[in-house]
């Protein structure tokens, strides 16, 4: 009997946490505020590195972040960075962790104007457009993006250029950026097909 072929993903299909983070997370919508606190982070940190790293030392990065609590972490001081360097379980760069506290104080500088971050990166998300048939259509940045990199500054946010911001968008679903052959496309048409009373 001939074995049925693997169905495509976009990516993460050889590596159980991977396939995991693609099916489940990657393009689905966040508007929790640690979580989306939690993907700035992660995607930062990510810079020049493998994402499969970064999803490896998740529970250590929320561990040692405080649940990504941004009240919990904007507390945090020289100790606490030193405290950090140490931690062998996650990625030790000074750069990145100061990064994440000063983030951590963007998100209630935030709120303290009368704005969310949920708000903030949802204001940002484009209009219906043709889904990618190949990654060679998948931007690594946009004018969106750009411009979201400029207003998370404007609020303090560092390591957040345009590139690490289409990521977040990506990471939190603001963008869908599935192949049109990925088989999360392919279940989710399934879905809405099966809900679809016949007319």
């Amino acid at each position: 009997m001939t074995p049925t072929p693997a169905p495509f993903r976009c990516f993460g299909g050889s590596d159980p946490l991977y396939t995991a983070y693609h099916d489940d997370e990657w393009g689905v919508p966040v508007h929790d505020e640690h979580a989306l606190y939690e993907r700035l982070a992660l995607e930062a940190f990510q810079s020049g590195l493998a994402w499969i790293t970064i999803l490896r030392k998740r529970p250590a990065f929320r561990e040692a972040f405080a649940g990504f609590d941004p009240e919990a972490v904007a507390r945090f001081g020289e100790d606490d960075v030193q405290r950090l360097l140490t931690d062998a379980g996650i990625v030790r760069n000074r750069a990145k962790i100061e990064a994440t506290v000063a983030n951590a104080r963007a998100v209630l500088a935030l709120h303290e104007s009368g704005r969310t971050l949920d708000e903030l990166l949802w204001s940002y998300a484009p209009g219906p457009r043709p889904r990618p048939r190949t990654f060679a259509d998948v931007p690594a940045s946009t004018p969106g993006s750009a411009a979201l990199a400029k207003e998370l500054k404007r609020y303090g946010f560092r390591f957040v250029g345009p590139t690490t911001a289409y990521a977040a968008m990506q990471a939190c679903g603001v963008v869908d950026d599935h192949l049109e052959d990925c088989v999360v496309v392919r279940r989710r048409a399934s879905a809405e097909a099966a809900d679809t009373p016949p007319g």
